[in-house]
């Protein structure tokens, strides 16, 4: 079990999938799980990977999206805003830090400021 904490946007449009997406699709049977296909069983891997692609076409979105892609930018997004590593690991549920220390990728840009910021020959 793992918590990761959402922003209003996504808990809304959480809620409103709940409220009438997954009522629907239970058609009055009941489920453990939050994430169900037409059946009422569990969303599969494959499932949700085709649901990402076919929003991602109606956005116009024209690279090929998965996600793992999504869940990478999620991360990537985090790190770079200013996250901390082991908050980030805890969200995606990785056991070995350096999994997650993927995800860090630093930019030319990133490494100029940090020189010109933190290095006394680099505030010149």
């Amino acid at each position: 079990e793992r918590v990761v904490p959402v922003g209003h946007p996504a808990l809304e449009a959480l809620q409103a999938y709940l409220d009438v997406g997954r009522r629907h699709l239970l058609k009055g049977r009941s489920s453990d799980y939050v994430f169900i296909g037409n059946r009422g069983k569990p969303l599969s891997r494959m499932a949700l990977f085709k649901i990402v692609r076919r929003y991602a076409t109606a956005a116009g979105i024209s690279r090929k999206l998965s996600p793992h892609k999504l869940r990478h930018a999620f991360a990537t997004h985090l790190l770079q805003g200013g996250a901390d590593l082991r908050a980030v690991q805890e969200m995606l549920g990785h056991a070995d830090i350096s999994t997650t220390e993927i995800y860090t990728h630093v930019e030319g840009s990133q490494l100029r400021h940090a020189v010109n910021q933190h290095h006394p020959l680099g505030r010149r």
